[in-house]
Formats: structure tokens, sequence, C-alpha cells
């Protein structure tokens, strides 16, 4: 009977495709782990501001995703619910009981990742 190990597995997300064909530097790994968060990351850039830069990205995608998978959201609320728990995190002051926009229908791919797409397109 072959032995089991006692260390759980970590489920890591996979590398992305250009990462492996064009190398790459990793600036931000995110984990979480009995409910805490775990990070690391690289000091990356000369202006801290451009993390501001990064982290508006990635609240970006992760709108995309998310409105992807829960047609219930559009893209825009859920960026506008990220940003709201992202700011009150940092301190700021909560806005309770605002008028929420009217529903639209689902919100596709932003510009920005349409044209980062289409640019990789181009460059073929």
């Amino acid at each position: 009977m072959p032995m089991r190990s006692q260390n759980p597995i970590y489920d890591a997300l996979a590398l992305p495709a250009d990462a492996l064909d064009n190398g790459g530097l990793e600036i931000l790994r995110v984990g979480v782990i009995d409910d805490e968060l775990y990070v690391t990351a690289r000091r990356a850039f000369e202006d801290p501001a451009m993390w501001g830069q990064v982290l508006a990205d990635i609240a970006r995608r992760i709108a995309v995703l998310h409105s992807a998978e829960d047609t219930s959201f559009t893209e825009k609320e859920i960026l506008v619910s990220i940003e709201e728990a992202f700011a009150a995190d940092l301190g700021a002051p909560v806005i309770k009981d605002k008028p929420r926009a009217p529903r639209k229908r689902p919100a596709r791919a932003t510009r920005h990742v349409r044209r980062k797409t289409a640019a990789k397109r181009r460059a073929r």
C-alpha cells in the first residue's frame, strides 16, 4: 500500500502561456490558506504608484472573469463593488443606501482587454 503524504496540496494556478513562451517576471503571488491571505511580492517598480496601476488592472480583469461566470452582475457592477471594498479596507468612509444604476445586459470584454487582444493579433 503506497504511503499518503501528510502535506496538503496547494492548488496553484498555471503560468500563462505567454510567460512560458516569452519569459517574464512574476511580481505578485497571492494565496489563501485557512482563511488567511498570504502575499509574496517583488519590488518591481521604482515608482510605487505603478502598483496602483497594477492593482487597477487586476481589479478590471477580475471583474471580467467574474461577470463571465456569473451573469447576474455586470462587469461594471462587479468593478464598483471591488472599488468600494478596496477603498473601505484602506479607511475610506462607507456610503450607505446609495441608489443603484438600472440593470443592463451583461457587459462584454472591456475596451482595454479587446485592445490588448487586437494588438496580439497584429503582432502575429
